[in-house]
């Protein structure tokens, strides 16, 4: 039986907009290898905005 999380990476999401880092989730590295990018909703910009993965 595999390892929980064995392959799954903490990255955090900022908006594209105001550069605020508002969400924090994993990732599978071995099957996602380019950076994530999800419609989320901004706070700061009270508006649903692009997130992408911090470096």
């Amino acid at each position: 039986m595999a390892k929980k999380g064995e392959n799954r990476e903490r990255i955090t999401l900022q908006c594209t907009e105001c550069k605020e880092e508002n969400y924090r989730t994993e990732k599978n590295k071995k099957n996602t290898t380019e950076r994530l990018e999800l419609n989320k909703y901004c706070s700061r910009c009270k508006k649903t905005t692009t997130h992408r993965e911090k470096k």
